[in-house]
């Protein structure tokens, strides 16, 4: 997997280049190491004095180390606001906090580098097309797990319903109830 960390260099210095105010951000950290690890793959990096990622110095400790989730791209795909919360940083909280807001804020302007490529108008509907095909998609995914899940609880009976849990649970709550009282009753005898 190491073969993906230029590309993976790569593409965050494009994003943090399009942004001024992250590149600002990350100068005052110029020299320190970051380790990202998912799981698959583990990314090493050093931030230059430009504000820039650079491969990072695998003798060096890690100022900073970012474990990412292992359901990663599932929360991607539907749950985005859950991505960063799921997130473990630790090492230097200066650094750390940092870059998780930079790495938070940065958005990639698609429409901006298709138009270098294609030009503007068909950029433009590209973009749209590709927005209308993504939400399309996360709405699919989204119908056919839910549709999995009533399948699950409701007609194969692999899950148990939250209605059957929550009788459960009170009926586990009142024997420990009564269990506590009997135990009192045995111990005044």
């Amino acid at each position: 997997m190491e073969a993906l960390n230029p590309l993976a260099i790569r593409a965050l210095n494009h994003l943090i280049q399009g942004e001024s105010w992250a590149q600002a951000r990350l100068i005052s950290h110029s020299g320190a190491q970051l380790l990202i690890d998912s799981g698959f793959f583990v990314l090493r990096l050093s931030i230059d004095e430009r504000g820039l990622f650079q491969p990072g110095d695998k003798a060096l400790q890690a100022d900073v180390s970012i474990t990412l989730p292992s359901d990663l791209p599932a929360r991607f795909l539907f749950k985005r606001d859950t991505l960063f919360s799921s997130v473990k940083l630790g090492g230097s909280a200066d650094i750390a906090e940092s870059l998780a807001f930079v790495l938070r804020n940065l958005r990639w302007d698609a429409e901006a580098d298709l138009a270098q490529l294609v030009g503007d108008i068909p950029a433009r509907r590209l973009a749209r097309l590709g927005q209308t095909l993504a939400a399309a998609i996360q709405d699919a995914v989204g119908r056919v797990a839910e549709n999995f899940s009533e399948y699950a609880v409701e007609e194969s009976g692999m899950l148990a319903p939250n209605r059957e849990v929550t009788v459960f649970g009170g009926d586990v709550s009142c024997l420990r109830d009564d269990v506590a009282r009997l135990e009192k009753r045995i111990s005044r005898l």
